[in-house]
């Protein structure tokens, strides 16, 4: 993460400027607020989102993430002309520590998350979407990747797609810029579940529900186990698991588990 804990101990009293966040019920909810520029990600949105995301991975009390945009389009990619141009205006949160890679930022939050996605999806928007947990899309959004039409490619897209979808499927959707319906995106597994669009937020809210049942830091454990284990050798990754599981018998959270289990009884949750 690119902030410390003592850096987001606590989100902006004023809020972001580019940014809409509400923390309820142990559900952090971030909805990209820059509708007259679909969504556009500029480098201050980018710091804010940074920001935000650090703190998701910090706080106890949050235990799901949710990623919304306002607007009919989700996210547009990378805000061109702050990229051709440059961007002078002044950050709403402090610089991060290094350079905001959202794929690499998503990866590390080691907490579920879904992505709301109520409209179109453009290059840089995938590296919210192929990265969230869930995805729950409305059958009118879509998903593209027009970088080879404007001279660029999406090389941080094209990593994270190869994590859910064949190496020549992946290239296909960098080299042809063609445009997926949800449809076809479900069926890649680039979304996970494809609703009417007056039914996204009820099939979110479901799926939060369900989720809460579960612990919050067994399911920390396995995200972040996901994670590291893709970068360790076959030959060393049972045993990393197996200490995984010594480790997670000592929580709070799995002695709680197997005291409800065995008194019968719904477990209380403390996500520790």
């Amino acid at each position: 993460m690119l902030y410390t804990p003592d850096q987001t101990a606590q989100l902006p009293v004023e809020g972001f400027r580019y940014l809409l966040t509400s923390l309820n019920d142990h559900v952090l909810t971030i909805t990209l607020n820059r509708p007259d520029k679909k969504n556009a990600l500029n480098p201050p949105m980018l710091a804010e989102l940074a920001f935000v995301l650090s703190y998701a991975h910090h706080t106890s009390d949050v235990w799901l993430v949710v990623l919304a945009a306002a607007g009919n389009t989700f996210c547009a990619g990378m805000d061109l002309k702050s990229l051709s141009a440059g961007d002078n205006e002044t950050a709403s949160v402090p610089e991060p520590a290094g350079p905001v890679r959202l794929g690499e930022l998503m990866a590390g939050l080691h907490k579920p998350s879904i992505a709301c996605v109520q409209g179109p999806v453009y290059a840089g928007g995938f590296l919210l979407v192929a990265t969230s947990t869930y995805v729950v899309a409305a059958d009118s959004a879509t998903f593209s990747l027009p970088e080879v039409k404007r001279g660029l490619f999406p090389f941080q897209v094209m990593a994270v797609l190869l994590n859910i979808m064949p190496a020549r499927t992946a290239l296909d959707l960098c080299l042809r810029a063609k445009t997926l319906s949800a449809s076809d995106a479900l069926a890649l597994g680039l979304v996970t579940d494809r609703v009417p669009a007056d039914a996204v937020s009820d099939t979110v809210n479901s799926l939060l529900d369900e989720l809460k049942q579960f612990s919050p830091t067994a399911m920390q454990f396995g995200l972040r186990a996901f994670q590291q284990v893709k970068d360790l050798p076959s030959s060393e990754q049972q045993a990393f698991l197996y200490d995984q599981f010594t480790k997670i018998q000592q929580t709070t959270d799995a002695q709680e588990g197997m005291a409800a289990f065995l008194e019968k009884r719904p477990p209380k949750w403390s996500g520790s």
